[in-house]
C-alpha cells in the first residue's frame, strides 16, 4: 500500500465523539478549500457505523452548502431516520465553526435476489496501454509548477488514467462533452465492502464535471479560464466491486446553463458489470475581466 493511500485512508477513519456524532481531520485538496469528495466520504463512513453491515448502501443524496475549512476538524451528526426489515435510512449533517456545510442522504439495504438487466459496458482502451496521471502532467509545460505538484499530491492514492486528454491538457476548442477515465487505489484494500464503496464516493467527485469543461473548451481552474464548485451529488450502488480493482468511470454532461452544469455517469467494473450510476450538478462560471 502507497504512503499516500494510508494518509488517505487515516482521513476517513472518524474519531467517535459520542453515539451519533464523528469528528474527521481536514487537509488541503487542489484548490484552498476541503475536497468535495473527502466531505462526502466522510459523511457516508459516519452513516455507514450506524448501520448493520449486514446491509450494505445502496445510494446517497448529497448537498455542498459552504466551502470547506481545510483548517479545522469536521464534525459529522448522523440522524438514524429508519430501520425497517429491508432498508436503512441515514442523514448526515456536517459542521464547521457552527455552520452546516454539506447535508447527506443515505440508505443501505439488506441483500435480495430480484430482476436483473444492466446498460453494456462501452469499449474503452486497456488501462494498463495509458499513461499514468504523473506522466501526463509532467508533460504539461503550460501548467504552473505549483498546479502539477497540487495535483499530484491530490491524486497520490488513486491511479487514475485519462483515455482522452483531460480539459486542462488539451483546451480552447470545444470537444465532446464524453471522458472517461480508469481508476483504482495505489494498493490493495480490506474486503470491507463500506471501505470499497466509500472509496469510490471519494474519487467520483475527481474528474466527473470534465465533461461539461469539454463541452465548451475550457480547461477549469487549473489553467484559470473557469471558476467552478460542487453544488450537488448523488450516487446509487447497483453491485459490490473493489476499489482497488480497475473501474471505468464514463461521464458525460446533457447540460449547462445558468451558470451549473450537469455531469452523469456510470462506474463498470473491469469484466463489464454495472457498478455505480453518478450524476452531479456543480458551479461552472467565466470569470469575469
Amino acid at each position: 500500500m502507497s504512503q499516500a493511500l494510508q494518509e488517505l485512508l487515516d482521513l476517513l477513519d472518524l474519531e467517535q465523539i459520542e453515539e451519533n456524532i464523528f469528528r474527521g481531520q481536514s487537509r488541503f485538496a487542489v484548490v484552498p478549500r476541503v475536497f468535495g469528495g473527502q466531505v462526502a466520504a466522510q459523511a457516508l463512513v459516519a452513516a455507514g457505523r450506524t448501520v448493520p453491515a449486514d446491509r450494505p448502501a445502496h445510494s446517497l443524496h448529497a448537498y455542498f452548502l459552504r466551502p470547506g475549512d481545510a483548517g479545522a476538524p469536521i464534525v459529522y451528526t448522523v440522524d438514524r431516520i429508519r430501520d425497517g426489515r429491508s432498508f436503512t435510512t441515514r442523514r448526515v449533517v456536517a459542521v464547521q465553526h457552527g455552520k452546516p456545510i454539506f447535508h447527506l442522504s443515505a440508505s443501505f439495504q439488506r441483500y435480495e435476489e430480484g430482476l436483473e438487466h444492466q446498460e453494456p459496458m462501452p469499449s474503452a482502451p486497456d488501462p494498463d496501454t495509458l499513461p499514468t496521471s504523473q506522466a501526463r502532467l509532467r508533460d504539461y509545460g503550460h501548467l504552473a509548477p505549483d498546479v502539477v505538484e497540487r495535483f499530484l499530491e491530490a491524486r497520490g492514492a488513486v491511479d487514475l488514467r485519462y483515455v482522452d486528454e483531460p480539459p486542462y491538457g488539451r483546451f480552447g476548442k470545444p470537444r465532446e462533452p464524453h471522458s472517461q477515465v480508469w481508476f483504482r487505489t495505489n494498493g490493495e484494500l480490506a474486503d470491507d465492502p463500506l471501505l470499497h464503496v466509500v472509496l469510490a464516493t471519494y474519487v467520483s467527485d475527481m474528474t466527473l464535471l470534465d465533461s461539461v469543461l469539454l463541452a465548451h473548451g475550457r480547461g477549469g481552474w487549473a489553467v484559470g479560464d473557469v471558476v467552478g464548485a460542487s453544488l450537488d451529488h448523488a450516487m446509487w450502488f447497483h453491485r459490490p466491486f473493489r476499489a482497488d480493482a480497475w473501474l471505468l468511470y464514463d461521464q458525460q454532461s446533457p447540460s449547462t446553463h445558468g451558470g451549473r452544469g450537469l455531469g452523469q455517469a456510470r462506474i463498470y467494473t473491469q469484466d463489464g458489470r454495472l457498478a455505480v450510476s453518478v450524476i452531479q450538478e456543480g458551479l461552472v462560471r467565466v470569470p469575469r475581466d
